[in-house]
């Protein structure tokens, strides 16, 4: 399998032209569904579901446009992109995909590969050490159906996300045995650093009983309008989330980080959060997927706002107005990262980012998310 990690990338920070109301609609063909924290209420990924691949076109042309389509959209939000578990196979394929993302901006860390079906004709430890190429990369990983395949296999690729099928989401509720599958896979991803996404969320009843049972992440008609595009609100109140009372692990508070190449400059910045009000850092990072600045929103807009801001800074390298950043290890508890969060009394709210065990950057978690599930935890 190509090696994807030796490819130093295209140019970064690129999106394409934008018409004149400065938002440029992907493709008909694209559609783009929001993924939603159901803890934040906030939109923390975009997804181009897999659909049916017509003749002369394979999931790689697919997953290709809908990076261009999010590219012209100018999000920052992570981006997941379906792929059959067979396309891994395919080394000239996805080296295309790989080159492609890097040349519209997208770096590994900013991607979620999602794959279905069931090791695409590979033995499973073929299929898990292809998924486990593209993890080491820094892709994140999701599987498809997650509930169907086998739980060693699902143990050791360790995904990001594990997804639901939609009859499982549909039937969960209100089927005890069901219900304990799902709540088999939450536990599952407590432990190996992942969330499950329920996609086909239909009623505020089945979304109750979803987060009774400790899912983190939805999709479906509930959350937002068909024509759903990046910047858009979506229809879903904050909740409580299911703790586990040995104390979690911050991975179980990720999520997906804003990334930007470390020589970005500040008005690409600027242009980032003005697409994703949500959005409330951006890390920079090195060629590795190192973080090397944090940029906090706030500050960061206030600095802009002041007398010449933009005047001044605008067009020179963000890392001027940036912070370092602040890591802490994926597998750390929880409680000692907060305590962590408390070392710089005036960066105390600032997103923490959480890195693998080589320095590269996993994703975030956000300080209000740590006190007020630790407070129930605890209290």
């Amino acid at each position: 399998m190509t090696e994807y990690a030796s490819y130093p990338g295209g140019p970064q920070g690129t999106f394409a032209r934008r018409d004149d109301g400065g938002r440029a609609a992907p493709p008909p063909h694209v559609a783009l569904l929001p993924v939603v924290d159901l803890e934040t209420g906030a939109v923390v990924a975009v997804s181009a579901p897999a659909g049916r691949v017509t003749d002369g076109e394979s999931d790689v042309d697919r997953a290709i446009l809908a990076a261009r389509a999010t590219a012209r959209r100018e999000t920052l939000l992570p981006l997941h992109v379906a792929l059959r578990a067979s396309t891994l196979a395919d080394d000239r394929g996805m080296d295309r995909l790989h080159r492609t993302f890097m040349s519209v901006g997208r770096r590994p860390g900013g991607m979620v590969i999602s794959v279905s079906g069931l090791f695409g004709g590979m033995p499973p430890q073929e299929a898990a050490a292809r998924l486990g190429r593209l993890r080491a990369t820094g892709y994140l990983i999701a599987i498809e159906h997650a509930a169907d395949l086998p739980v060693r296999f699902v143990a050791e690729v360790a995904p990001s996300v594990l997804t639901l099928d939609p009859e499982l989401t549909r039937r969960a509720p209100a089927d005890p045995w069901r219900a304990a599958l799902v709540d088999a896979l939450v536990s599952l991803g407590r432990r190996t650093g992942g969330h499950v996404l329920a996609p086909g969320v239909v009623d505020d009843e089945q979304l109750v009983r979803l987060r009774g049972l400790g899912v983190r992440l939805a999709q479906g008609p509930l959350l937002a309008a068909p024509d759903w595009r990046p910047g858009m609100p979506v229809a879903v109140r904050p909740g409580p989330r299911e703790t586990d009372r040995l104390g979690p692990r911050v991975t179980e508070f990720m999520l997906p980080a804003a990334v930007m190449p470390d020589t970005v400059t500040a008005d690409e910045v600027f242009s980032a959060f003005n697409a994703e009000p949500t959005t409330t850092s951006v890390v920079l990072v090195d060629p590795a997927q190192r973080p090397r600045y944090t940029i906090d929103r706030t500050r960061f807009l206030l600095k802009l706002a002041g007398a010449y801001g933009h005047a001044l800074h605008a067009h020179k390298a963000a890392a001027r107005l940036a912070d370092p950043p602040r890591p802490v290890p994926r597998t750390v508890p929880a409680v000692a990262a907060l305590r962590a969060a408390g070392d710089d009394a005036s960066r105390v709210y600032d997103d923490l980012v959480v890195v693998d065990e080589v320095g590269r950057c996993l994703g975030i978690a956000r300080v209000g998310d740590l006190i007020r599930s630790l407070a129930d935890l605890y209290i």
